[in-house]
């Protein structure tokens, strides 16, 4: 592969300055705060930090829950969105619409985090960006005229973080840092990764097996480390490979429930293997769910493993 161009292949092109050019504009769709017919949900974008200007969109069903006319009070999930830490948004179809669905189908209330993203911010700011969005809404239900959606319906003593992809990574170094932090009321109890991504120097078998991945070849993968990673780090820092870390790794303890979602055929399903063996170890109590028959974001091409992954997920919050 000493041809192959990753740039070309993310379709980004590399500035003088250190920045990106993302060339390609991926499908969207705008919130809908008021009720459209044949949609389960409704939906409204809210700024989280306007110096950062880190925002979210915040899902709700259009039907609630009630017991003897007392609406039934939802959980709320953080998700972040899948692309390597430097592409996509909540606004992407492929992010809002499995939003919609765990809001609609789990029921719940979820938050979907537009954090920064890299190499124009590095991590660990899109950690950061999460905290602030865990932080905006323990604002919110502790404010009486906070955001009603969060205060009136929100079950804030039942938190999940999750994500796809780097989205999973983020999830799980954001509860990590959470349990450092006042966040009550608010309580986590759970994280759910879907494929997750995380890497380190040395290659496994699936890495090297699954080299020339049609979704994500080695070489894609190592540029979106270099792109995302602090610079002057490699592939073994805890940000990529906290299976590394022994000062991290005895953090992880902290972590409650951990739903863990990978497929056969995905290049990092061993780094993903090694990932819940750690957390087994730290006698983290771990669900996880490994397909042999499967690719990274499968569930973005195939409706049916889609729908199949979001049920798992369901289960797991419920």
């Amino acid at each position: 592969m000493s041809k192959f161009d990753p740039y070309q292949h993310l379709s980004i092109r590399p500035n003088p300055d250190g920045t990106i050019t993302r060339l390609t504009n991926f499908p969207s769709t705008e919130a809908n705060p008021d009720i459209i017919p044949g949609i389960p949900t409704v939906s409204k974008d809210v700024t989280v930090n306007e110096e950062t200007k880190v925002w979210a969109r915040i899902f709700r069903p259009n039907k609630l829950p009630s017991n003897d006319n007392t609406v039934v009070r939802l959980p709320i999930v953080f998700y972040f969105h899948g692309g390597g830490f430097t592409l996509f948004s909540v606004s992407n179809i492929t992010t809002h619409q499995p939003c919609s669905t765990i809001a609609s189908e789990t029921p719940a209330i979820v938050v979907a985090v537009e954090h920064r993203l890299a190499p124009e911010h590095r991590l660990p700011t899109q950690y950061e960006d999460a905290i602030d969005t865990i932080l905006w809404v323990k604002k919110q239900v502790l404010d009486p005229q906070g955001e009603r959606w969060l205060r009136d319906y929100g079950d804030f003593t039942r938190c999940y973080l999750g994500g796809r992809g780097s989205g999973g990574n983020i999830a799980f170094h954001a509860a990590i840092k959470a349990a450092d932090r006042d966040i009550k009321p608010l309580n986590i109890n759970g994280i759910f990764l879907n494929q997750p991504m995380f890497g380190g120097k040395e290659r496994l078998p699936s890495e090297l097996k699954y080299a020339a991945d049609q979704l994500i070849p080695l070489p894609v993968l190592d540029l979106l480390w270099e792109l995302a990673l602090p610079k002057a780090t490699d592939r073994d820092h805890r940000y990529c490979n906290p299976m590394q870390d022994a000062v991290y790794k005895s953090k992880v303890s902290s972590l409650g429930r951990c739903l863990v979602i990978s497929f056969d055929m995905d290049p990092m399903f061993d780094r993903v293997q090694a990932f819940v063996q750690m957390l087994v170890a730290e006698k983290v109590q771990v669900d996880a769910r490994f397909d042999i028959v499967g690719f990274h974001n499968i569930d973005i091409v195939d409706t049916q493993r889609a729908q199949a992954i979001l049920n798992i997920i369901k289960e797991f919050i419920i």
